[in-house]
């Protein structure tokens, strides 16, 4: 019957669907069984927060998520723990699915599935140290590498649904949004943690001089942006990754050797643009 009501279902509720059912397989594990989140009202954030409402766009967090990972490579502390104890390589796709899933049960799950997510990440960490090419001992349980890696997170994730969803956001719902996401950056013991856009550029600035360009890090650099996930569509791969550097900081795109956008960066703006579009109208977010 299911079957029959989709067939006889208007083109439009059709196509719909297919791009829903598409998104979802891309960001779920279904060979584990996994599902979307679905939204809580016991969330750690209330609906129509700013959090929430960032976090909502599929779009702005995919260009944003791919900004955030280029510039957590160029940390050496976050690079070396990758390089050490992530198989990148070979499930670029699987490493990005699971931040996203991460992000989305910490924003909209239940409260207690929020936790044990942050939990479970918190005893990753504790098996993740080692040393740096110079002798310098690291740890993901480092706070200040946790709040580099947090300050990328926010500000990309910022960056790109100010760029393709709300240019005019009032600042006071910017700051909302950095504040709100401090109490995740907290639970996973990162500090120091901005909590207005303001703290967050002037934190940025602070850690330029911390950052390295490096050749592993533009081997990460690559891999992020070419690396196709099976059945991705290519031209999907290169719009995403050139928004997503057209949105780094200069010094960044310098660092990593990517000046330029895979499709220049008018071209890359116009057709992720369209996108998200597409996407909010499919998942009815107009």
């Amino acid at each position: 019957m299911a079957l029959l009501d989709t067939f006889l279902a208007p083109p439009a509720d059709r196509l719909r669907d297919a791009v829903v059912r598409r998104v979802r397989a891309t960001f779920n594990d279904t060979s584990r069984g996994q599902t979307p989140v679905p939204p809580s009202v016991d969330a750690l954030f209330p609906p129509d927060s700013p959090i929430r409402m960032v976090h909502a766009d599929i779009t702005a967090m995919m260009v944003g998520g791919i900004r955030g990972l280029l510039l957590q490579m160029l940390h050496p502390h976050a690079l070396q723990g990758v390089l050490d104890h992530s198989n990148f390589r070979a499930d670029m796709h699987g490493r990005l699915r699971r931040t996203a899933r991460f992000i989305a049960t910490t924003t909209f799950g239940q409260q207690d599935n929020a936790r044990q997510a942050i939990k479970r990440v918190n005893a990753i960490h504790e098996r993740v140290s080692g040393t740096l090419p110079d002798g310098t001992p690291y740890s993901a349980r480092d706070p200040e590498t946790l709040a580099f890696v947090h300050l990328a997170e926010a500000t990309s994730f910022l960056a790109a649904y100010r760029r393709y969803v709300r240019p005019a956001m009032p600042m006071a719902e910017q700051d909302e949004y950095f504040r709100q996401f401090a109490v995740i950056a907290r639970l996973l013991d990162a500090d120091p943690v901005p909590e207005t856009r303001s703290e967050a550029e002037r934190m940025m600035r602070a850690m330029r001089g911390h950052l390295r360009a490096s050749p592993e890090a533009r081997e990460v650099a690559d891999l992020v942006l070419n690396q196709r996930p099976e059945g991705a569509p290519v031209l999907v791969q290169q719009m995403l990754g050139g928004a997503a550097v057209d949105l780094l900081p200069p010094f960044a795109r310098a660092m990593l050797g990517l000046r330029n956008p895979p499709l220049g960066a008018l071209g890359a703006r116009i057709a992720t643009d369209g996108m998200g579009r597409t996407l909010r109208w499919a998942f009815r977010q107009n």
